[in-house]
């Protein structure tokens, strides 16, 4: 029986065999990327990772976690010709497949953004604003609405609602209705986690 390990070693390959197929300098303007080396660099929640079919680096030049190597090898592979002009907001459950994921985003990320920054306000401001969060251009009345670069084409908003005597903390995660042509639902639920797991970190960097 393959243990995990060798499963997710056998999914890395079989990404890189699919990247040395791709020109990276004709798909780099429409990832919002830029070329490095015989690689390609791409952001993801203010890190920039360098992949070409040798691999993927984190800043640091060692290999991310297996989540990382799947967002950004489907992210490249799934490129789309024309980029897309859609720039209305969804909530993850508006995106085809995502129905068996649902109960997971809303679990494990809106969810748990509620209550880990439950009474911790300026905690999730401090975080926001490290990760290079700014004020989205929408009229909401929330105690935080704020948007991230997860990837150069895929914007993510948090809309953010503390405790108060009657209501718990509540949190809503929304993606732009493109993000679906750049991503599939599984991938869009990585990085909502991802962005939790960045925000969480950001509050023991101050």
């Amino acid at each position: 029986m393959q243990t995990k390990e060798t499963v997710f070693e056998k999914t890395y390959k079989h990404y890189l065999e699919q990247l040395g197929e791709i020109s990276f300098e004709d798909i780099a303007p429409n990832l919002g990327a830029k070329i490095e080396g015989n690689g390609i660099k791409i952001s993801l929640i203010g890190n920039d990772y360098v992949i070409s079919d040798e691999g993927i680096a984190d800043p640091s030049g060692e290999k991310p976690t297996h989540d990382i190597c799947v967002i950004l090898s489907k992210y490249i592979l799934l490129c789309q010709a024309i980029t897309p002009i859609e720039h209305n907001w969804l909530s993850f459950r508006n995106f085809k497949d995502s129905g068996p994921l649902i109960n997971y985003f809303t679990n494990n990320i809106e969810l748990a953004i509620g209550s880990y920054f439950s009474g911790k306000l300026n905690d999730l401001k401090k975080a926001s604003h490290r990760l290079s969060g700014y004020p989205p251009d929408l009229e909401v009345n929330f105690d935080l609405a704020m948007q991230f670069d997860a990837l150069p084409m895929i914007p993510i908003i948090i809309l953010y609602n503390d405790a108060d005597e009657e209501f718990s903390a509540k949190c809503s995660v929304l993606f732009e209705s493109r993000a679906e042509k750049y991503l599939d639902a599984e991938c869009l639920a990585m990085i909502g986690w991802q962005l939790f797991s960045h925000l969480k970190k950001a509050t023991t960097e101050y």
